[in-house]
């Protein structure tokens, strides 16, 4: 079965009991126009003479087909009202699925996420709108086969030969239909993938509006984000032209058939074998009768849609999974009460002894570059500090380690035991990530900490603490509600990066992974912070294990294990001083960590009283945060 129609018949089927009820709703506003017709040929024979008759039975021909219309038109309403909780439903389960996927789903998810968020909400939205559409119409299909075929019967029995040349140019429109699906799937591919551009350049141009304006690129923006729209306009317009054209082929099909019924009936009238009863029947079913090859039609253009639809949605699905994941039922709830939320982490009992990491190797298919053939040895309670150059594999290394990165070859190994997939395996509490770039949403600064993990306020006080954060929530206006990120306070670079720290803390991991976390921090905020990290490990409140990625001192100075990078490999192993004895790189590393810090130290001592130590590393590093770079292939 194509993976289309196999989500389509999973989406029918999930929710079966409200599908079809909502089937059999609709099915009456398909059918009662067969009344209609029949109600209309009575009442206008007898207008005619054809049948004798009374004004008042005449009137009550015209109370009847009033009553049915009313009826028709009550069922549709109900109809809808009640169709739309399974069309939610439905919508809501794909992108369940699709985002438990991207979530809990075993390997790296950045290698099926879009490049852009503008081409993520595409799929979740417009693509997902896409899939339901198409299995709703095959409610609409049966209603119209129904119909049809009744109408065809009735027809038939009054005059074959008009009825046979009123099918002929339905049986046209259904095979033009067929032919244009091809061109139509083409179409809607194109404009959806360029629509998604054009969103995803507008956030880009919105993140990186200082850099912009710093840079005098404003008028060369302009021009990019009209090219982008010219093509998404073409793409668009292309797409839309070839579904309005066959809708227009269809409504034309409406006219023809009722032009050819005119001709025909005008001949068989003066013969007295057609009544103005039979021609306004066959005029009024006419309508509902294009409806046939009209669904069809929409059904045959709505398929290649679906099907661009369900490849996109499917690229967010892990390689193991196919469109039966996407479209299993897991839950959707309307008017009962969801599973309770995790109130405390899952109970466990491997605490972490040793990690090891053996032969782990990453190739970037693009370059090439990456790390190749490392070995790592983290036993518990030990500082172990992976430093390098830019571009050397640092943070290649750690996602790749954590699963994050697909690798191409290595093993990876908790307390002895190999990890198949660390990207579900090294997660918190077993783990916590403190990545290079800090992520806050627009919500209260205890949200964003907690993000739905389930700790005590005190242990997010002593997250706070641990990241030298208090000082900075004393001043906040709500406190722990105050609202950060795009559309809330705006925190500084370090206090992002500090925030970002406490967020990994009061998950209270095993192994702490921190990536060049101290980068918009003056030396003495950074100082305070190791030294609050590692009191916190002694104490029993904090992880014991540490890695972190990092070229500043008062890391080195404090690690037990230091592996310095060179272009994706291991260029030395060992403590501070045994490196600066036998390895050239760290050396040079080392020197020039020595003149920046001395660079920092000279500028803050010249710098005014009334500006914060951290706020110029903070706008540094706010300017960065304006124009978020693409994941890093090379390292850190």
């Amino acid at each position: 079965m194509r993976p289309v129609m196999l989500v389509a018949t999973r989406l029918a089927r999930f929710d079966l009991r409200r599908y079809l009820v909502g089937a059999l709703l609709w099915m009456p506003v398909s059918v009662i126009p067969l009344g209609s017709g029949l109600v209309l040929r009575q009442l206008f024979d007898q207008i005619s003479g054809h049948r004798a008759a009374t004004l008042e039975q005449s009137l009550w021909l015209c109370a009847v087909f009033v009553g049915v219309e009313a009826v028709r038109g009550l069922v549709l309403v109900i109809a809808h009202t009640y169709g739309v909780y399974w069309w939610d439903a439905a919508a809501t389960l794909l992108r369940a699925n699709a985002l438990r996927s991207i979530l809990t789903a075993r390997g790296p998810a950045a290698t099926r996420l879009p490049h852009s968020s503008g081409e993520s909400v595409a799929r979740f939205r417009d693509d997902v709108s896409d899939v339901v559409e198409f299995t709703d119409e095959a409610v609409a299909l049966a209603g119209a086969v129904l119909f049809g075929g009744a109408a065809l019967v009735i027809m038939a029995s009054i005059d074959p030969v008009v009825t046979i040349v009123l099918v002929l140019p339905m049986v046209a429109i259904g095979v033009l239909s067929r032919l244009m699906s091809g061109v139509i799937r083409r179409l809607h591919q194109r404009a959806r993938v360029l629509g998604a551009v054009v969103t995803a350049f507008i956030g880009e141009a919105f993140a990186g509006v200082l850099a912009i304006k710093t840079a005098g690129a404003e008028d060369a923006t302009l021009r990019r984000l009209r090219e982008h729209n010219r093509r998404r306009r073409d793409a668009a317009v292309k797409d839309r032209l070839a579904i309005d054209l066959l809708d227009s082929a269809t409504g034309t099909t409406v006219e023809i058939s009722i032009g050819l019924v005119l001709l025909l009936a005008a001949s068989a009238m003066r013969r007295g074998d057609f009544t103005v009863g039979d021609l306004a029947l066959f005029t009024s079913y006419v309508g509902w009768l294009a409806a046939l090859p009209r669904t069809i039609g929409v059904l045959l253009y709505r398929l290649p849609q679906a099907t661009v639809a369900t490849e996109r949605l499917g690229r967010l699905m892990a390689p193991h999974e196919d469109a039966g994941d996407l479209s299993r039922y897991t839950g959707v709830w309307f008017h009962r009460q969801p599973p309770p939320a995790m109130t405390s982490p899952p109970d466990r009992d491997d605490a972490l002894e040793l990690f090891e990491a053996r032969g782990l190797t990453v190739r970037h298919d693009e370059t090439g570059r990456g790390v190749h053939a490392v070995d790592l040895e983290l036993r518990r309670g030990s500082f172990t500090v992976i430093t390098g150059t830019v571009g050397s594999g640092k943070t290649t290394l750690v996602r790749a380690l954590l699963g994050l990165v697909a690798s191409d070859a290595g093993t990876i190994a908790w307390n002895g035991r190999p990890v198949d997939d660390p990207g579900t395996f090294l997660v918190p509490d077993r783990t916590a990530y403190a990545s290079q770039i800090p992520r806050l949403f627009s919500e209260s600064l205890r949200e964003n900490l907690l993000l739905g993990w389930p700790a005590s306020d005190d242990r997010v006080a002593r997250a706070l603490e641990s990241a030298v954060f208090e000082d900075d929530l004393a001043e906040m206006p709500d406190g722990l509600d105050t609202v950060v990120g795009p559309r809330g306070v705006r925190l500084s670079g370090g206090q992002a990066q500090r925030a970002t720290a406490a967020r990994a803390l009061v998950r209270a991991p095993d192994l702490l992974v921190v990536d060049d976390l101290s980068s918009a921090l003056d030396v003495e905020t950074e100082k305070l912070l190791w030294d609050r990290i590692t009191g916190t490990a002694r104490d029993g409140h904090g992880p014991e294990t540490l890695l972190v990625v990092s070229h500043r001192r008062s890391a080195l100075e404090r690690a037990d294990q230091i592996i310095v990078l060179d272009r994706g490999t291991v260029a030395g192993r060992g403590t501070l001083g045994e490196l600066l004895e036998n390895c050239p790189e760290m050396r040079r590393l080392w020197d020039e960590e020595r003149i920046i810090e001395a660079e920092e130290q000279s500028d803050m001592r010249c710098r005014p009283e009334s500006l914060p130590p951290e706020s110029e590393a903070g706008l540094r590093d706010a300017q960065e945060q304006a124009t978020p770079p693409a994941p890093d292939q090379h390292g850190s």
